[in-house]
């Protein structure tokens, strides 16, 4: 079990672990790939995968269309690591285990992390299959991720959040999606616990929020990525929208239907940041 007192520990085992399987190469970025998102590792050069359970200390994920794989190889002419399944608070794990491979990442040195998701639309403006950037988020999970007695190795007790997610990365991207006429959105995402996909009054009340889209994922993924300074972009597919009459037929399925059509702008926005930035 990860606690507090040994997560430094067991997360510096599985890096020395990882580091080992790679010859000690450090990937310049992690890539965190969401729910339907995952056609991404055909733009990788593989060298190396190893399913999470031949991982030390790494949970198991447990979703449909999370293959649970960790990649390393070469995407836009850099090394990169990619998990191929990420792990969620709702499917029972600690929030220690569900941000555990950031940690990893951490340790192993790498600096850079991307995060891509698929959400609900709140904004009005929005419709099924755009790509919204994250720009920021709001933290409605039951349970926060550095909650507990802080490691100082990690990082400071008190996090400044103020730019969770990296404005020089977002701004590579949006010059090139402008200079390649890539239609997006720009947003802030908030995370809930899940597993239920949210009510009407829920997407109502995110909206009053001030979110554009609403999710299970990637906040405390963040949150523990910043504690560490490591530098973070968000990537959001929208799969559905809170309209009364499709919101009824709103299922896993139809969120994998929608992500895989908005794969290829992801993809394409993806491997621009890793090349240019």
């Amino acid at each position: 079990m990860l606690t507090p007192e040994n997560l430094f520990d067991k997360a510096n085992e599985t890096a020395k672990f990882l580091l080992n399987k790679t010859g000690g190469r450090v990937p310049e970025y992690a890539i965190v790939l969401g729910s339907g998102l995952g056609t991404l590792i055909e733009d990788i050069d593989i060298e190396i995968e190893l399913a999470y359970k031949d991982i030390p200390n790494f949970p198991v994920s447990t979703v449909e269309g999370h293959k649970g794989s960790l990649i390393f190889g070469m995407l836009s002419g850099k090394f990169v690591m990619a998990m191929n399944g990420r792990f969620h608070f709702y499917e029972g794990y600690s929030m220690y285990q569900v941000t555990f491979p950031e940690r990893v990442m951490k340790l192993m040195g790498i600096d850079k992390l991307i995060v891509s998701n698929a959400s609900g639309g709140v904004n009005k403006s929005y419709k099924i299959g755009d790509v919204m950037l994250i720009r920021d988020h709001i933290n409605f999970f039951p349970e926060h991720p550095l909650r507990g007695k802080n490691d100082p190795r990690f990082g400071p007790r008190f996090v400044n959040m103020s730019e969770p997610y990296s404005k020089k990365m977002i701004a590579v991207v949006e010059k090139y999606a402008k200079e390649h006429k890539i239609c997006y959105q720009k947003g802030v995402y908030l995370g809930l616990s899940g597993p239920t996909f949210e009510t009407i009054a829920e997407y109502n009340m995110v909206r009053v929020l001030g979110a554009d889209a609403v999710g299970m994922s990637t906040v405390p993924e963040v949150i523990v990525a910043k504690h560490m300074n490591m530098e973070v972009f968000g990537i959001s597919v929208i799969t559905d929208i809170d309209d009364p009459e499709l919101i009824q037929s709103v299922n896993h399925e139809e969120v994998m239907k929608e992500a895989k059509k908005a794969e290829p702008v992801v993809r394409e926005l993806v491997r621009a940041l890793v090349k240019l930035y």
